[in-house]
């Protein structure tokens, strides 16, 4: 059976119990504006979902709504220019739409890194799979769900 978009991350999610804290609103949540505006939160708490080729791998970077990606702390940390994959490779790369992607339940290999800009906050929102669905999460909630690899320091507010 293939799950879609958002009932794929809310049976990831019955692993932790946490599936029915996905929030789906009426309003879209494909932007960290409309997102913010869609669940009455400030932009930045918004942890938006970037996805990125490297040299051998495809990896998501969790950063704050108001995070850019700094081109120099990138390449230090990952060895490679910051190269963010095509709108039309990301569905099939991380297994989520452009709008929806999550770092929750994301296709086989693909690595997960959370950026230090998300640490400001004490709950922030990553989406949930599909362009209207939200999940409000602590960072430590946020750091085991997704099964990130590890922490990083790659962009600037």
């Amino acid at each position: 059976m293939i799950l879609m978009s958002v009932d794929r991350v809310r049976e990831y999610l019955k692993r932790f119990g946490a599936q029915d804290r996905i929030v789906e609103t009426d309003l879209s949540s494909a932007t960290v504006e409309l997102a913010a505006k869609a669940l009455g939160c400030e932009g930045a708490r918004i942890a938006k979902s970037l996805s990125f080729r490297t040299n051998d791998s495809i990896i998501l970077i969790v950063a704050a709504g108001d995070a850019k990606v700094d081109n120099k702390k990138y390449k230090a940390r990952f060895g490679c220019k910051a190269t963010m994959l095509k709108a039309d490779e990301v569905e099939e790369c991380i297994g989520y739409a452009v709008g929806g992607v999550c770092p929750f339940g994301v296709n086989e290999g693909v690595k997960i890194y959370l950026d230090e800009s998300l640490k400001r906050f004490e709950t922030v929102f990553p989406a949930a799979g599909s362009s209207n669905s939200a999940i409000e999460l602590t960072l430590p909630e946020l750091e085991q769900f997704s099964g990130a690899k590890e922490w990083v320091d790659v962009c600037k507010l």
